[in-house]
């Protein structure tokens, strides 16, 4: 469906300068008038002055005031419509799969595991536009949060969304994550395909390592990033909150990396394991992983945000000043017989 916007919505808040150079020009005139009656009567004046046509000084003003208002718009910059264009890629399937338990809210990495699990990701992402993505998430369960897509944009958008409440069962389910990633891959046995796993492995359940080797069978690399210290923290009741999460018995609640967890299953998926900490070694580690995958042609869909149609306006506004010019205060002697403002 077509949709009509202004891009500078603010700028539309200048109109309400027009009224004030109404008012403006109002007093203006009245003033004017006033200073001509003390010469005499306006019918006098006007016969003294034969050339000068008020009618034309209000017609200046109006055009002027009509050019302002199309300036405005055009600041406010409309745009109506969206643009797809379709080019081919050459690029790989890539399923991102990422931890959202609420372990994933503790703060040995900072800011956060997860705000710094979306920040490597989001990375992963601007440096494969030319891939297919697809996002699945998991704690307890596992599901898909965007289905394969070559809109690499609508991918960090999704991402932006994640936060463990979208998963309202706790629980650390790699194994499904894996097993409904492998749902998300097109039937192309001819493109390379990728899963791309980050958590930090605490409390996993089901059989992980199994659904990755069966990955790996059937040629899909399965990289784990683990996330988090061995060291450990504690657990946030929500994200950038200063109250801790507790057991029954009262102690904060402390979760830790299981390293060693996370290097089994990439070494079941025949993929790379990296550690993210506080730095980018991960996501460097990762990108020249995925870089030795077989890239193919694919085809792709590139959405411009929104058409411009500022042009329109530009022209009319355009030729409102052409006109305001050529409308003299004074009559002009070619055009006197022309009784256009009379």
């Amino acid at each position: 469906m077509s949709v009509f916007r202004f891009a500078n919505p603010e700028f539309l808040y200048l109109f309400f300068c027009i009224p004030v150079f109404i008012i403006g020009f109002i007093f203006l005139n009245i003033r004017k008038r006033k200073s001509v009656e003390k010469l005499g009567t306006l019918a006098l004046v006007k016969k003294m002055m034969p050339e000068l046509s008020l009618k034309r000084s209000y017609l200046k003003f109006w055009l002027t005031m009509v050019a302002i208002g199309f300036g405005i718009i055009i600041i406010a910059r409309p745009q109506f419509g969206t643009k797809v264009e379709k080019m081919d890629k050459k690029g790989i399937e890539l399923v991102i799969a990422i931890d959202v338990s609420n372990s994933m809210l503790a703060e040995d990495i900072k800011p956060s595991r997860l705000t710094k699990a979306k920040q490597i990701l989001t990375r992963i992402i601007d440096e494969r536009k030319n891939d297919k993505v697809a996002i699945v998430v998991f704690a307890g369960e596992a599901f898909i949060q965007l289905p394969l897509t070559p809109d690499t944009q609508s991918a960090k958008l999704f991402l932006e969304t994640i936060d463990p409440s979208i998963v309202p069962v706790q629980g650390t389910a790699i194994g499904s994550a894996i097993d409904i990633g492998m749902t998300c891959f097109s039937n192309d046995e001819d493109i390379d395909r990728a899963i791309v796993l980050i958590t930090d492995g605490e409390g996993h359940e089901g059989n992980a390592e199994e659904a990755a080797k069966n990955a790996a069978d059937k040629g899909v690399h399965v990289n784990v990033v683990g996330i988090g210290t061995t060291q450990g923290a504690m657990i946030p009741v929500a994200e950038g909150s200063s109250n801790m999460k507790r057991d029954t018995g009262g102690q904060p609640v402390v979760t830790k990396l299981n390293e060693e967890m996370c290097r089994q299953i990439a070494k079941a998926g025949k993929g790379l394991y990296a550690h993210a900490d506080n730095s980018n070694s991960a996501l460097k580690a990762l990108q020249s992983e995925l870089e030795k995958l077989q890239k193919k042609e694919i085809d792709g869909i590139a959405y411009s945000e929104y058409d411009e149609k500022f042009q329109i306006f530009a022209w009319v506004m355009l030729v409102i000043l052409l006109l305001e010019i050529c409308v003299f205060d004074k009559k002009n002697r070619i055009f006197r017989n022309i009784r256009l403002f009379k």
